[in-house]
């Protein structure tokens, strides 16, 4: 049997933010299985913890969404980091991804990552096909600062600037559009798309990827990653955003993400909320 826990990342409260399983030994889990496990959870992303290829390093995470395995992903690290503080590990740790060694911190049930993967711009998608996806009147996409984008620091999403916060509200994906979004700009996601409106420092935020079994993410951490680095590189000032999402489902969350020339930092909470056995 493999031991396994749960915890809502990105809120310090439980049954907020998003929901992470975290296997601390992913040796335990058949290789075969690892898709399997991670479908039958439902969640966002679950992680296998292994240990590091490169010995300097804490660990080796595998993170996998209910339908394929990813290279890099915000709130897994967020959570794997403090569940394996609260397992014993030390509080500064280096974890190995897919997309390269990130270096976290933990400060009691609060963690924070670096990335200095730089961002990556792919297409530009019409803003007719976008409003289509999201169900909303392309006059409700903000073009004045950036026209939808897709990029990325690890995971590529598109990110739309809507004009209000009620556009982002009314948001209500269609599926039908957005495989055909998919197939016209394919990505490491299936079009995963990002809208947000800012008010100042503050974004409210939701984040939509169907195609990948994901209806609403409740919150994303590589995804405000991109964002922050996004808005460093259009503005050409560093950033410093609180992010909200995850309001519109009833499951709140806050991401803090800084973007300089460098680096992107986010931070957030986590708090566990179950553990159990794999007995398979």
């Amino acid at each position: 049997m493999t031991r396994y826990v749960v915890y809502d990342v990105f809120t310090d409260t439980p049954f907020g933010g998003n929901q992470l399983a975290v296997f601390p030994d992913g040796e335990g889990v058949r290789d075969s299985d690892l898709q399997k496990v991670a479908a039958e959870f439902n969640f966002s992303e679950v992680v296998f913890v292994y240990p590091p290829d490169d010995l300097r390093h804490t660990a080796r995470l595998r993170i996998f969404t209910p339908t394929m395995e990813i290279p890099f992903a915000g709130h897994p690290l967020i959570g794997s980091a403090v569940a394996l503080s609260k397992l014993g590990f030390p509080s500064d740790m280096t974890l190995e991804t897919g997309a390269g060694p990130i270096i976290c911190e933990v400060t009691g049930d609060r963690a924070a990552f670096v990335t200095t993967n730089p961002l990556t711009r792919a297409d530009e998608p019409a803003v007719d096909l976008v409003a289509s996806v999201l169900g909303i009147a392309a006059s409700e996409i903000d073009t004045q600062t950036h026209r939808p984008v897709q990029a990325g620091v690890g995971l590529t999403f598109t990110f739309v600037r809507l004009t209000d916060r009620a556009a982002l509200s009314r948001c209500a994906p269609d599926t039908t559009a957005m495989k055909q979004a998919r197939d016209m700009h394919p990505a490491s996601l299936d079009f995963a798309t990002f809208a947000y409106v800012q008010d100042g420092d503050n974004i409210h935020a939701r984040m939509f990827a169907p195609l990948d079994n994901i209806p609403e993410d409740p919150a994303t951490g590589s995804a405000a990653a991109a964002l922050a680095a996004l808005l460093r590189d259009v503005t050409g000032t560093d950033q410093t955003l609180t992010i909200h999402q995850g309001d519109d489902m009833g499951r709140p969350a806050i991401i803090h993400a800084q973007a300089d020339a460098s680096a992107v930092r986010i931070t957030g909470a986590a708090c566990q909320t179950m553990e159990g056995r794999l007995v398979i």
